[in-house]
């Protein structure tokens, strides 16, 4: 059974810095591309980053290119994500997600796994 599983979320003041965990139980994590996303209350689930299965390529949506960074350990099975200089309009739940291939994608429907999301909320 695949299962994601996101930590790491909470509160914290605009300008301010999280790190998002996601832990894999996939036998074969680390041959998945993986992937997070944010949905804000009456939003669509919007593309934030992903990475290939090595590590060695990523790609991130322009509104948090230079200040988030993802990351993978597939020693851990985990994918991570450091979030930098926050801002109040990216509160949002945030879902980690993988899918059967190596290569990544910025589409939600690219994606065949979920996790249950983890709470971000910027603000003062």
């Amino acid at each position: 059974q695949v299962q994601l599983v996101e930590s790491g979320g909470g509160l914290v003041q605009p300008g301010g810095s999280l790190k998002l965990s996601c832990a894999a139980s996939v036998r074969t994590f680390g041959a998945c591309a993986m992937g997070w996303f944010r949905q804000a209350p009456g939003t669509e689930r919007e593309f934030v980053a992903a990475i290939n299965w090595s590590g060695a390529g990523t790609n991130y949506a322009d509104s948090v290119k230079g200040r988030f960074t993802i990351s993978r350990d597939n020693a851990k099975n985990s994918v991570y994500l450091q979030m930098n200089s926050l801002k109040p309009e990216e509160t949002a739940v945030y879902y980690c997600a993988g899918r059967w291939v190596s290569w990544t994608t910025a589409t939600v429907a690219g994606y065949d796994y979920w996790g249950q999301g983890t709470q971000v909320t910027v603000s003062s």
